[in-house]
């Protein structure tokens, strides 16, 4: 079976190969905080990729406010979202300003490994996404 890699289409998708990589992650999505794809491997069909980043803000969103339920606090951070069903783990973690990270796992997933290049690949994103863009030097120098 081979790996799913990213979309080339998608800018951002980058962030995913290294996720796609680890042994037992099926699947990987970058969703924004309203529901929209940003990235998505390829073995995703555009309307799953779709599915999975709504349900995506649906899930953060709904974790926020049981974990507000149970504690009174206003807008708790989240570190992870964790799912688990007999096909597997989904598992969401905040990926910046407005978007999110999910994945899929097998059920023999290591899933502190996974969750732990989650967090690498959500702060290699953080870094990429505050780099200034460059400037083209439209000045000609003799």
């Amino acid at each position: 079976m081979s790996t799913p890699s990213p979309s080339a289409t998608d800018e951002i998708s980058w962030v995913l190969t290294p996720l796609l990589e680890l042994p037992g992650v099926l699947h990987a999505v970058i969703a924004t905080g309203d529901g929209l794809v940003e990235g998505a491997s390829d073995g995703l069909s555009r309307a799953s990729a779709e599915r999975v980043a709504a349900m995506t803000a649906t899930v953060h969103a709904s974790a926020r406010a049981f974990t507000t339920a149970f504690t009174d606090t206003e807008q708790p951070k989240l570190a992870q979202t964790v799912v688990e069903s007999e096909l597997g783990f989904a598992i969401v973690v905040p990926a910046g300003e407005n978007t999110s990270l999910a994945v899929f796992t097998t059920p023999d997933a290591q899933l502190g490994n996974v969750a732990y290049q989650m967090q690498v690949q959500v702060a290699a994103l953080g870094r990429a996404m505050a780099s200034p863009a460059r400037q083209q030097d439209t000045t000609l120098r003799s």
